[in-house]
């Protein structure tokens, strides 16, 4: 889950090569259809993303009353348009005598260039209903959870440099899950919704439903050990988090041909949230093949390059064997950890056109 604003950017506007009355407005990576002359480069606007739920009275200053998507009409999707994806939507930010200002139901506010407006406008996230089995009865174990975002490298192209040594995996279309243990806590099950607010499940009966719970239970081994077990053990009772995701029949809209849930790890954290480390990717595969925990499909390692990542961004999954299913995506992540000044842990997703556009998608965390 990346961070969700609505930021003032400099735009960049290119040509549509296949609409003479629109134009593409460029923010990092990011294309979003314009009409032509709107815009010119260098002019500011604000970005509006996708999963954006807009206010009614934006919605008509945009002229898009009845063509968002969901059942309001007022949520942003990707759209192909003329044969180019289109993500997100551009607010114009106008100058005026003193300073850039964009209206706000009819009052002109004063913004500066790199500003989060997402309040002022009214924008929030579209945040689904969470279906019952993946809900239950939940406890606080607040500094003890992780807050994990995965940024998409469109945002942000140019953070990891040619020719680093990556790993590139790929993105599974499941529930975001953390295996946890802590000294002060004991076992941690989470989601990624709740594991951001500190909360984690309760192992009682009344969770005997729940799929996170169902999940770790199922991943027994012949000793009735869990991979939980297993890496309590591994790392010596020291605080650790087993990251992966959770997959199959009744997770999501895609599920790989699973008709119960399954659990593939894609990353290990070590250590007291904030005060630990998260463990490189080479040793992730290394120590999950010791523990006998299956991991996501690695699809390439090597040097990183933006042609590699729209190589491996669109086809097949390879999880089921089935051509007929699409990938999600790929997460694309240093050999060597390393940290940005903006962004912080330099760990990038890159999403399928093919996903971004198919119909009644679910995105359940």
């Amino acid at each position: 889950m990346a961070t969700f604003e609505c930021k003032v950017y400099e735009l960049t506007i290119e040509p549509h090569n296949n609409a003479d009355a629109l134009e593409l407005a460029v923010v990092g990576d990011y294309r979003s259809i314009v009409m032509k002359d709107a815009f010119k480069t260098g002019d500011l606007g604000v970005y509006i993303p996708e999963g954006a739920v807009l206010p009614e009275w934006l919605i008509v200053e945009l002229g898009l009353e009845g063509r968002l998507a969901g059942k309001a009409k007022n949520r942003v999707k990707a759209i192909k348009l003329r044969g180019v994806l289109s993500q997100g939507l551009i607010y114009a930010v106008f100058p005026d005598a003193w300073s850039k200002t964009i209206n706000v139901e009819g009052f002109n506010i004063a913004v500066e260039l790199g500003e989060d407006v997402t309040e002022l406008l009214g924008i929030t996230k579209y945040e689904p209903i969470i279906p019952s089995c993946m809900d239950g009865e939940v406890e606080s174990a607040f500094g003890f959870t992780l807050k994990y975002d995965v940024e998409n490298i469109k945002r942000f192209p140019n953070v990891i440099p040619e020719g680093t040594l990556v790993s590139i995996t790929e993105k599974l279309h499941g529930t975001w899950t953390c295996f946890g243990y802590h000294p002060e806590v004991g076992k941690i099950i989470t989601s990624k919704g709740l594991s951001d607010k500190g909360l984690i499940f309760k192992d009682t009966e009344a969770n005997d439903a729940n799929l996170y719970i169902r999940a770790l239970k199922e991943l027994a081994f012949e000793d009735e050990s869990t991979i939980l077990d297993r890496a309590i053990s591994f790392f010596n009772d020291k605080p650790v988090y087993l990251l992966g995701e959770i997959f199959g029949r009744g997770v999501q809209d895609l599920h790989y041909g699973n008709l119960k849930p399954i659990f593939r790890l894609f990353d290990i954290y070590v250590g007291t949230p904030g005060a630990g480390y998260y463990v490189d990717a080479g040793l992730v595969t290394e120590y999950a093949e010791y523990m006998e925990i299956d991991v996501v499909p690695t699809l390439y390692t090597g040097p990183f390059s933006k042609e590699i990542v729209d190589n491996y961004t669109d086809g097949k999954e390879t999880v089921s064997g089935k051509e007929s299913n699409m990938r999600e995506g790929i997460v694309i992540r240093p050999l060597k950890e390393f940290r940005d000044p903006e962004i912080g842990r330099v760990f990038l997703k890159s999403v399928s056109e093919k996903y971004l556009l198919r119909n009644n998608g679910t995105e359940f965390n």
